[in-house]
């Protein structure tokens, strides 16, 4: 095993530190091919870095699912407007 991969044990090297850091732009597609590579040979070879991707993609997949609802005509309406209120104070207390 190179130096930061792990048999079991907490990530803390700096192979592991890396690809935690990258790992959210490595599950969205927003790394180029090099990166990527890295982070998934690391990720094969790290069974701790491997549970930490598995469990942000359970999480993204989650938040999806949730997310999907479009939120009732008033309540969006209601939140707009809230937006734009805090919007205007804010330029207030610019000027």
């Amino acid at each position: 095993m190179s130096e930061g991969m792990t048999d079991g044990r907490e990530c803390d090297g700096p192979d592991c530190n890396e690809a935690l850091q990258k790992l959210y732009l490595f599950i969205d597609h927003e790394l180029e091919d090099a990166s990527c590579e890295q982070i998934q040979a690391h990720i094969d070879n790290c069974r701790a870095c491997l549970t930490e991707y598995e469990l942000d993609i359970l999480v993204k997949a989650l938040l999806s699912r949730s997310c999907s609802e479009t939120a009732p005509p008033p309540l969006r309406e209601r939140v707009l407007l809230s937006i734009r209120t805090v919007q205007v104070e804010v330029r207030e207390q610019r000027d």
